[in-house]
């Protein structure tokens, strides 16, 4: 109403927070690595993502290979930026998770969470990416069904990890069962394929030299 002080936006509670589960670089790649092929496998890009937005994921997947999962972690993260760019299509729910996160300026008094210790932050953190964890393998096993991957294996060991975090918080057995997800289907999933570069343009033909006339 006008002339009320500015306040805080009201935020819904959130669940108890467990201390983070330390993950391997590996696991931090997987994690990301999987559902960021989904994303590309998706409607939108009308078959064909550019090699702009190809490049980091398939430099990301020869890194995986290669088990250097850190440079693959870093060129996940650089398709992250890609993804976040208004150039190229909105990515639906919940893939667009997998864009960089752009917060909406707002004074540090109005985050409850600076008040908090250090622990404390970093555990509600660890939270918040685990439930984007079960919200990324969701939509990824609904989009590997519709589209003639065998998913009948995972969705139980899924439906476990989303039990396991509601009834027990944050535990290592709650992603052994999401990284068993994660690991088959980037076994069952296809690769999704980009469009082709454009060539680059010919360079021009040199004109012929010209005969001068004798006198």
């Amino acid at each position: 109403m006008p002339g009320a002080p500015n306040r805080p936006p009201e935020k819904a509670p959130e669940a108890p927070a467990s201390p983070p589960v330390p993950e391997s670089p590996q696991q931090k790649a997987l994690r990301r690595l999987v559902p960021c092929r989904v994303a590309l496998l998706l409607d939108v890009w009308k078959g064909a993502p550019s090699p702009e937005v190809m490049g980091p994921f398939e430099k990301a997947e020869a890194f995986y290979a290669a088990a250097d999962f850190g440079n693959a972690t870093g060129e996940l993260e650089r398709l992250s930026i890609r993804f976040a760019e208004p150039r190229w299509p909105s990515l639906p729910e919940p893939f667009r998770r997998l864009r960089v996160p752009i917060p909406a300026p707002m004074p540090p008094h109005w985050d409850p969470e600076n008040a908090l210790p250090a622990p404390e932050r970093e555990a509600r953190r660890a939270r918040r990416t685990a439930d984007e964890q079960v919200a990324l393998a969701t939509g990824c096993l609904a989009w590997a069904g519709g589209h003639g991957v065998d998913t009948t294996d995972l969705a139980p060991l899924l439906a476990e990890a989303r039990s396991s975090l509601e009834s027990a918080g944050l535990t290592p057995s709650f992603y052994e069962r999401l990284d068993a997800v994660w690991t088959a289907l980037r076994d069952r999933l296809p690769l999704p394929k980009g469009t082709a570069p454009r060539p680059a343009a010919a360079p021009a033909s040199p004109s012929p030299p010209t005969e001068e006339a004798s006198p």
